[in-house]
């Protein structure tokens, strides 16, 4: 069957029109699938906004072929709309008279526009969500209509809504809790008893419970009884995991290359509910131990955190050992995460062809990161900007007085429905006399995965012997435009530049550029480059897995 209609309308047909399957019987027969057809046709066009259709259906080539032949007619639009409430929503009170014109200034559907049924569903949804989001938590849809007049192709709509009382929280109502105590739950609530109701509070409340390792799943709702709206209960209910984990790993990377994990958790030590983590990973170039105690966050979001290490590196012929402990406050939110804390960290430095030494340092530290993107693991567009700023005093136990300040910033720029144009840039610098008696992390090297590709992992800094040791200056920076050719492969194009050095006049600019393939992997973003190094021609291929913030 041959469908004859303007574009909109001949998708629409041949999307959910049925032709015949084989010439019809009689007269009687084909009669009656005619009458069938334009009565659906009708139906499918009304929902497109077209109420006057002329339809023919006819028959061609000695009834073995048939023809649709469709005039949809003047597509009908919206001439007039009535949105009006009923509940508190209505009340005589200026906050009120606000929240209406802001939800009646928000309607999308809005005179002029092209009436579709799909449209108009979705735009009382819409409002109806609006205002149950906000105090209202039984708010409904009361009465609504669509007037078409097909002669003159217009709509007039109404919709009443019943916004019922303002919700305000009550207590909570907690079930499930075996080994922990009610205040790990109410000090990750974002509101307390009393505040008004908000929907997104709620769903807020219910990821924080669920990302928090205490439990395998939480659900958060409200009773909505409108009996019940001046202190409405908050219901939890929760199942928890298990308080006890150990694990084990291997892995490979260009940086530090083979690797090997065991880590430990109790995320109910001493049964307070705090989080124990231990770490021993085995690398080719760096071993590391680790302990750490974090204590859930309190009501306004702090958390408290202390934690040994013991590090072994060997790295551009520098071999260093490390012991660190250290004490924070950390305080997280949705886009943001602020640390300030002290470390006491001793170093043994050995680099190959110059004097060993031992540097200790007692370091005041504050560290702040700022993210606003669209999804954490696979990013498209946003961006993440961190500031640290750190020091110590040869007056309280350090060897040298320095302060350390550090920036660094990340930007994804969306190109398309997929592609990505990705920047990165970094600065660093230590103000102290000298190098000398300063512990590594507090110096900057260069080179390598989400540094400068081309260059070896931590090979650009200050040459000290046969070694690469830190300096106190280091800027780099990242252009790199990825195009996904499919919804997990991708290509990618990037140019890195930079260096680090012990003054900004020994700074010299090394470049770094090439391509690469790109991976959403079960496991997280992977990445697979080959960069080419400017000065001598040098291939180097790189690997990576997982956004670096």
């Amino acid at each position: 069957m041959t469908i004859i209609a303007p574009s909109t309308a001949k998708k629409l047909l041949e999307k959910y029109i049925t032709p015949p399957a084989k010439p019809f019987k009689d007269e009687i027969s084909q009669a009656a699938y005619a009458r069938k057809i334009k009565q659906e046709s009708t139906e499918l066009l009304a929902t497109e906004g077209y109420f006057t259709p002329e339809i023919e259906f006819n028959e061609r080539e000695n009834n073995k072929a048939y023809e649709l032949r469709v005039t949809p007619g003047p597509r009908t639009r919206v001439a007039a709309v009535s949105i009006e409430f009923q509940g508190n929503l209505a009340a005589d009170e200026p906050e009120q008279h606000i929240r209406v014109e802001q939800l009646r200034a928000g309607w999308t559907l809005k005179p002029g526009k092209v009436f579709r049924s799909a449209r108009w569903e979705d735009a009382k949804s819409a409002l109806l969500s609006n205002v149950a989001d906000r105090d209202y938590a039984t708010a409904r849809i009361v009465e609504s209509y669509a007037r078409v007049d097909p002669d003159t192709a217009q709509a007039t709509l109404s919709i009443i809504i019943d916004s019922g009382p303002a919700f305000r929280y009550g207590e909570l109502q907690i079930t499930g809790l075996e080994r922990y105590q009610p205040d790990v739950i109410q000090n990750s609530m974002p509101f307390r008893p009393g505040d008004p109701y908000r929907r997104d509070q709620l769903l807020a409340f219910q990821v924080a419970l669920q990302n928090s390792q205490l439990f395998n799943s939480a659900a958060v709702t409200i009773k909505p009884d409108p009996a019940l709206h001046e202190a409405v209960p908050v219901i939890v209910i929760l199942t928890e995991a298990k308080s006890k984990h150990v694990g084990a790993g291997i892995g490979y990377s260009s940086n530090n290359g083979a690797r090997g994990e065991i880590n430990y958790q109790d995320y109910n030590f001493l049964g307070r509910a705090w989080n124990l983590g231990s770490l021993l990973r085995l690398e080719q170039k760096r071993q590391t131990f680790s302990a750490r105690v974090d204590t859930l966050p309190d009501a306004n979001r702090y958390r408290y955190s202390s934690g040994v290490r013991v590090e072994k590196t060997d790295i551009k012929n520098l071999k260093t050992f490390n012991q660190r402990v250290d004490f924070s406050r950390i305080r997280t939110t949705a886009h943001s995460i602020l640390k300030v804390g002290i470390n006491w960290q001793r170093e043994e430095r050995e680099p190959s062809g110059a004097p060993n030494t031992v540097n200790e340092t007692l370091a005041l530290d504050s560290w702040y990161r700022y993210h606003d993107i669209d999804d954490p693991v696979n990013v498209h567009s946003g961006f993440v900007s961190e500031v640290r700023l750190g020091g110590g005093s040869s007056y309280v136990l350090s060897d040298r007085n320095f302060v350390r300040s550090y920036l660094r910033h990340q930007q994804w720029f969306p190109v398309g429905r997929r592609d990505t144009l990705y920047f990165r840039a970094e600065a660093g610098y230590t103000l102290a006399s000298s190098r000398q008696g300063i512990p590594q992390e507090y110096l900057f090297r260069a080179g390598g995965i989400q540094s400068i590709r081309g260059y070896d992992f931590l090979s650009l800094g200050v040459r000290e012997g046969n070694a690469i040791v830190g300096g106190r200056v280091v800027a780099t920076g990242t252009a790199e435009y990825v195009h996904w050719f499919s919804n997990d492969w991708g290509g990618a194009a990037f140019v890195d530049a930079g260096d680090a050095a012990d003054r900004w006049e020994d700074f010299k600019l090394a470049l770094g550029y090439g391509v690469g393939a790109r991976w959403r992997s079960p496991a997280g973003p992977f990445a697979l480059d080959l960069a080419r190094r400017h000065d001598t021609g040098t291939l180097r291929v790189h690997f990576s897995i997982a956004v670096a913030f």
